[in-house]
């Protein structure tokens, strides 16, 4: 059975509706695999909402551990290294320590699911690990919310969500899966005509409370659980896989991300 590793920090609702979604697609036999462990970056008792999603695991009767971060943190010095600039000292022990407590398994994929921590490189070779991205191969970079300031900025015609293979540079691992959506004609377009003829240097084109940038915002979130089901979908039949770090088809060649745009309205 093809083995997955659960990455969360369990910190909202959305970290524990992705897991239910995900365990209920396997019990169902649409993904062909099985959750061999969640791991959550906190412990019971650090925060409401983690506990739910610790509770939630348990009662799904998943493999669980928790190594929460913030107590390991206390003390340790904060500088960091020359090699990776985002990570201070600290946080190579504590990637070492958690690969430590999960070396009993052996997943064939590891998802980051809302796991709010930069993902060190040891870490990255020990494990093929992929994470959502809110936007298409290519597109801009960073939080949903600078996406979609970049996408207007950009007067873009479409956009996506992808997931990626996880390396030490924030969301600069290649492309596993993808799929793309229009944002003009129908219902874009009268949105774009009031924003287009907004001053240049006007604060409402970064405005999260646009019309615009909301309804970017809606048509990525509603593709984002259907691609990460379809993306597990497609690495438990065979049809993409991580191989030395580059991503191919069932075939074993190297492919820019597999296109999911027709599975994914």
């Amino acid at each position: 059975m093809y083995q997955l590793g659960w990455f969360s920090t369990g910190r909202d609702k959305a970290a524990r509706d992705l897991l239910a979604t995900v365990n209920s697609s396997i019990k169902l036999g649409e993904i062909k695999a099985e959750i061999a462990f969640v791991f959550c970056s906190r412990e019971p008792g650090e925060s409401e909402e983690s506990d739910l999603f610790l509770r939630l695991a348990e009662d799904e009767h998943i493999p669980l551990i928790c190594f929460s971060y913030q107590k390991f943190r206390v003390g340790k010095a904060v500088p960091s290294t020359s090699q990776e600039e985002a990570l201070p000292l600290w946080r190579f022990d504590y990637d070492r320590e958690v690969m430590n407590q999960l070396q009993s398994f052996h997943p064939d994929l590891c998802v980051l699911a809302g796991y709010m921590l930069i993902v060190s490189q040891e870490m990255c070779q020990r494990y093929n690990m992929i994470n959502l991205h809110p936007a298409a191969p290519g597109g801009p970079k960073g939080t949903w919310q600078e996406v979609i300031r970049q996408l207007i900025e950009s007067k873009a015609q479409e956009t996506g969500v992808m997931m990626h293979l996880v390396t030490p540079e924030l969301d600069m691992g290649p492309p596993v899966t993808y799929c793309t959506f229009p944002i003009r004609g129908k219902p874009f377009d009268k949105y774009w005509e009031k924003i287009e003829k907004l001053p240049l240097t006007s604060a409402k084109k970064h405005n999260e409370e646009e019309p615009l940038f909301k309804l970017i915002r809606k048509h990525g979130l509603a593709r984002e659980f259907p691609l990460i089901i379809s993306t597990l979908k497609a690495f438990s039949q065979g049809k993409v896989k991580i191989m030395a770090g580059k991503i191919v088809d069932a075939e074993g060649k190297p492919i820019n991300g597999y296109n999911l745009s027709n599975e994914i309205n």
